[in-house]
């Protein structure tokens, strides 16, 4: 059977095999629980069927092209985009997705069109109308992205994005001086753009020479995205022109520890390393690029040079007649060859190769495009100079650069999911809540505070079909395969339950099955039952109290796409406290039967947090820390908590401590607050 169409028949058993017909409201709504948590591939197999059983609406069309797009299927989006439109014409927010997929295919006068669409009833977004002069750009109308950009800006003066936009636009007018000056504006607004400090230290590089200035400029850029590979060879290349040359080699070397495949990296630290003459280390680094890329000329070249030097001719001649073997007319390779074969004292051979190159230089300098003579190898030639040795060992020295003031990508960002695409870097949000599940995410640093007694218990036990896990990184499921264990896992113990008497552990075991596939309302219905069977079943309330406060979550963020009056949003407001209310009633519980498990305050803070009740949220979370001290996650929790409350010194003494046990995003909240 074909795998999809039984994922499509297993989640219909799944969570309706009751009816004769499935309730396409809640299979929609658990795909945009799926798409809110960004579990793209499980949100599509939901969407697929409500499509399948309702092929006339417009909305499943809609998010499944949002799922495809944050997967980079910009083509599958767009045809998605395409059909909901068929189906419902007044949907803005269709053009804008449409437009965006259609903008990362190349098809920008589209995309114009799109966003032109959308704009009609939303005359003033920001997001389309950045998305729109980005697009003019692209294809060369500069006059019509400048005054996109001037309406952008002039609506949204606090836009630090469409400042960016404009530097890059002033870029392709070659104003240089005015794009550095957009970037100027971009972080008296927002000093927390790492990517504007590493575009405009590019430029202040490239056009000013002012590298002091670029390296403050990248050195702000490390300091609030201090992962980032990129940023290190840019700095890197900075420090070689202030001649800091321990700098940029320590600089190129974090940055192949962050990236092991860092192609340019390697090449500009061979280059470096054969500059100092640390000429074997040089040469270990053009191996490292030439097991990336083994036809580089530039690297095979550069690297017959120090075999030559360090007197290894078998290898530097390999190297070099490899080069003419892809370039047979580069004059300077015959020479190089020619100088190789000298050094063996193959004369017949080495003059044979000298002929030739002085007769390629010969036929390049009487060619139509004299410019080309301008190729220092064939001037030195011409000109007789003295140091051909030396403009021939000095071909390809140049380290390459790389470029960080072009990329700025488009944005989108609906209101109702939480997209890869968003601009991230615009919040500050908290750790999140540790749930119960089958799968996590690894983090950067292992921080060890998600022992829980009862999940080790029951894993030893090997009772359920699947290994229980702690985290507050949940996994995002993306093979379909791994889809399909959980539905047929959810169809066996609806097997199991018609035909035996239901025991907790397997309602139990069916609710993390529904938790991990999104569906929040079968869960709640299933702890529920868990709860009812063994009223002290701990993990039954963890699970019941994380379901409910993640359908809490969802219910938020589509309440904030529909259009309210005061009166409904202030209802919606009442009602979801209540909703919270009902979670914590769920960690009381936990913490009454395991009252040192310091998650469940933690957890207990969060959901506090939620609710606004910032001194109800720090007492939990000194609980959290008095039975584990070094649960980093609280501290940072903590820390956001005291800066809300503008405690600023115990907010960042706290963040201190959380980056001290682990969390790493601290001290980028740090670099934020400390300015």
């Amino acid at each position: 059977m074909d795998r999809k169409l039984m994922i499509y028949i297993l989640v219909l058993f799944m969570a309706f095999s009751v009816k004769a017909q499935i309730n396409t409201e809640q299979v929609m709504r658990i795909g945009q629980n799926a798409l809110y948590f960004e579990d793209y591939m499980l949100s599509i197999q939901y969407f697929n069927l409500v499509i399948q059983t309702k092929p006339e609406q417009a909305k499943p069309y809609f998010y499944r092209a949002i799922a495809k797009f944050n997967l980079e299927d910009f083509r599958g989006a767009e045809d998605d985009a395409t059909l909901a439109i068929e189906r419902n014409p007044f949907l803005n927010d269709i053009y804008e997705i449409r437009g965006v997929a259609r903008q990362n295919m190349g098809k920008h006068k589209e995309a114009i069109a799109d966003y032109d669409k959308a704009l009609e009833s939303l005359p003033e977004n920001k997001q389309i109308l950045f998305n729109k002069a980005l697009a003019y750009e692209a294809i060369k109308d500069y006059d019509a992205s400048d005054e996109t950009f001037r309406l952008l800006l002039s609506i949204h003066p606090n836009y630090d994005r469409g400042y960016r936009g404009r530097a890059k636009l002033r870029l392709s007018q070659g104003d240089t001086v005015a794009a550095i000056a957009n970037l100027d504006s971009a972080l008296k607004i927002n000093k927390n753009i790492h990517e504007a400090y590493a575009m405009r230290a590019g430029l202040v590089a490239d056009f000013q020479k002012d590298y002091e200035r670029a390296l403050n400029d990248m050195n702000e850029a490390l300091t609030l995205q201090p992962s980032e590979a990129e940023y290190y060879v840019i700095r890197a290349q900075v420090r070689y022109n202030l001649d800091d040359y321990n700098g940029a080699l320590d600089d190129y070397s974090y940055a192949i520890e962050l990236t092991p495949d860092n192609y340019i990296a390697y090449y500009n630290r061979g280059i470096l390393r054969a500059e100092i003459k640390d000429i074997n280390r040089a040469i270990d680094d053009f191996t490292a690029v030439l097991k990336m890329n083994p036809d580089d000329f530039r690297t095979l070249y550069n690297r017959a040079i120090l075999y030559r030097d360090i007197q290894d001719y078998e290898n530097a001649l390999d190297d070099v007649s490899k080069v003419i073997e892809v370039l047979p007319d580069f004059a300077v390779a015959h020479f190089l060859r020619y100088e190789i074969y000298q050094k063996m004292g193959e004369e017949k051979k080495a003059l044979q190769e000298y002929d030739k190159s002085i007769a390629l230089v010969k036929k390049l300098s009487a060619s139509e495009d004299t410019k080309k003579i301008g190729d220092p190898f064939a001037k030195a030639i011409v000109e007789k100079n003295s140091n051909v040795e030396e403009v021939v060992a000095r071909r390809f020295s140049s380290m390459l650069t790389i470029n960080s003031d072009t990329e700025i990508e488009q944005q989108y960002n609906s209101k109702d999911i939480r997209g890869n695409v968003q601009d991230k870097n615009s919040t500050i949000e908290p750790e999140p809540m540790f749930v119960l599940t089958y799968y996590s995410t690894p983090s950067e640093l292992d921080i060890n505070t998600n022992y829980i007694k009862a999940v080790d218990e029951i894993n030893a036990s090997h009772i359920l079909r699947f290994n229980i896990v702690v985290t507050n990184r949940e996994y995002t499921l993306v093979d379909e395969e791994l889809i399909a264990e959980h539905f047929e896992s959810i169809d066996y113990y609806n097997s199991y339950i018609a035909t035996h008497k239901p025991r907790a552990i397997d309602y139990f075991g069916r609710a993390l099955d529904f938790f991990v596939t999104r569906n929040y309302k079968a869960a709640i219905a299933d702890a529920d039952k868990t709860i009812a069977l063994i009223p002290d079943f701990e993990l039954g309330y963890f699970l019941r109290a994380i379901s409910r406060y993640n359908e809490i979550k969802v219910d938020k963020a589509v309440e904030m796409t529909d259009s309210k009056t005061a009166d409904d949003a202030k209802m919606n407001a009442l009602s979801r406290h209540a909703a919270l209310q009902s979670v914590i009633s769920d960690w009381d519980k936990l913490i009454s039967l395991q009252p040192r498990m310091a998650i469940a305050y933690y957890n207990k803070g969060n959901t506090l947090l939620e609710m606004q009740d910032y001194v109800g949220a720090l007492d939990a979370y000194n609980k959290a820390l008095e039975l584990e001290p070094t649960m980093g996650e609280a501290y940072y929790n903590r820390g956001y908590v005291y800066l809300k409350l503008g405690n600023k010194n115990a907010g960042m003494s706290n963040l201190s401590k959380a980056g001290e046990y682990g969390v790493i995003p601290s001290y980028n909240l740090i670099k934020r607050m400390s300015r």
